[in-house]
C-alpha cells in the first residue's frame, strides 16, 4: 500500500529543521537494515524524540513505526497523522494488544521504534528498561538496534517550555551496531546489555556535543553528573 502521509511528514520535518537552524549530527545510520524487520531502541528525553529517531532512518529509506501511548492517537491533530503513518498505539491497560501489533509489523518487514524507558526521563539519564523490545526481537528473530539521542530535550521536554524557534541547537543521533543475541541469554541480562549499549552511545553523543550552557540558568538541560541542574534520579525517586 502506498505511503501517502509519512513521506510528506518527513519533508515537513526537514523544512522545520532548516527553519529552526538545527544542526543534526547523525552517525551509525548504516546499521539500519535496508530491508526486513528490526527493533529500533532509543533513550527518551523529549516529546520530539520520535521525529529525530525516525528521521535518522531515512538514509536507509526506512519508515519507522513507533509504539506510542494511546492518548497521542486520540488527539484531534496528532491522532489522524499517527494512524496514517501506521504507528502503534499502546494502551497500558491492554499492553498485549500493542505487543501483538508490533510483532505483526516486524514479521511483515517493518522497523518498529521503541522507547523502553516508557516515559521521558526528567534527569536526562537512562531509567531502567522494560523488556518488551528484547522480547519482540527474540520472538521474531529481527535485529535489535540501539540508539541514543542528545540535544532534543532543549527543544521540548517535560516540565519546561517549548523552544521551537530559530535557536541553532545541535541535535546528536547515535545508532549502534545490532546487538548480538543468543537463545541461551536470559531476558533480563539481555535487556541490561541493551541498556548498557544505549548508555555507551549516549555518553558518546554527550562528549561530542558542541554546546554548553550559557549560564547557570541555562544549565537545566544538562544532567547533574555533568554539572547541570537537572534533577538527579535519586531526587526524582524521593519526590
Amino acid at each position: 500500500m502506498a505511503e501517502l502521509v509519512y513521506p510528506p511528514v518527513i519533508g515537513c520535518a526537514r523544512t522545520m529543521f532548516r527553519m529552526q537552524g538545527l544542526r543534526l549530527d547523525i552517525a551509525g545510520a548504516e546499521h539500519i537494515p535496508r530491508e526486513g524487520g528490526a527493533v529500533l531502541v532509543s533513550n527518551h528525553i523529549s516529546y520530539l524524540d520520535f521525529v529525530f529517531a525516525g528521521f535518522a532512518a531515512t538514509p536507509a529509506k526506512r519508515l519507522v513505526r513507533f509504539m506510542a501511548k494511546e492518548s497521542v492517537f486520540r488527539h484531534k491533530l496528532s491522532g489522524p497523522l499517527m494512524r496514517a503513518m501506521k504507528h502503534i498505539p499502546v494502551d497500558r491497560q491492554r499492553g498485549e494488544h500493542a505487543y501483538d501489533n508490533a510483532l505483526r509489523a516486524l514479521r511483515s518487514g517493518e522497523v518498529v521504534g521503541v522507547f523502553p524507558e516508557a516515559t521521558i526521563s526528567p534527569s536526562f539519564t537512562l531509567k531502567s528498561f522494560k523488556s518488551g523490545a528484547v522480547r519482540m526481537a527474540q520472538e521474531t528473530g529481527v535485529p535489535l538496534l540501539p540508539m541514543a539521542l542528545w540535544g532534543t530535550q532543549r527543544l521540548w521536554t517535560k516540565g519546561h517550555p517549548r523552544h521551537l524557534g530559530r535557536h541553532h541547537f545541535p541535535i546528536m543521533v547515535r545508532i549502534g551496531a545490532p546487538l548480538e543475541m543468543t537463545g541461551r541469554e536470559h531476558l533480563g541480562a539481555l535487556t541490561e546489555r541493551l541498556r548498557a549499549r544505549v548508555q555507551e552511545l549516549l555518553e558518546s553523543a554527550q562528549q561530542a556535543y558542541p554546546a554548553r550552557p550559557r549560564d547557570a540558568h541555562d544549565s537545566w538541560w544538562l544532567p547533574a553528573h555533568l554539572g547541570g541542574t537537572a534533577p538527579t534520579p535519586e531526587a526524582l525517586r524521593r519526590a
